[in-house]
């Protein structure tokens, strides 16, 4: 499965638990400490998976990267003028 399933897939779940949660609500009332816990965590849980879908990857958008053509011709030789040779120096100069 996909990033993208997987998370739809969480997002279906997490829609159930809130109706459970809130079924619980309904038997068990909202004063209590306990019950209140349990709609803040169901609220962080919804929230981290609205931030993880943010996250991931759209997979409309292609993951393989831009493609630059370099051309076989030779460079010219005066990009060359001046130039050190790496570890060596200057061609015409000697080392101190």
């Amino acid at each position: 499965m996909s990033v993208h399933d997987e998370l739809t897939s969480v997002q279906r779940s997490l829609d159930e638990l809130f109706r459970s949660v809130s079924r619980l609500e309904q038997q068990l009332g909202r004063g209590g400490l306990e019950m209140r816990r349990v709609r803040a965590d169901a609220d962080r849980l919804r929230e981290s998976v609205a931030l993880l879908r943010d996250a991931a990857p759209d997979p409309s958008q292609s993951r393989r990267p831009e493609l630059v053509t370099i051309s076989d011709t030779p460079y010219d030789i005066s990009l060359w003028t001046d130039s050190d040779d790496e570890g060596l120096g200057a061609r015409d100069r000697h080392a101190p």
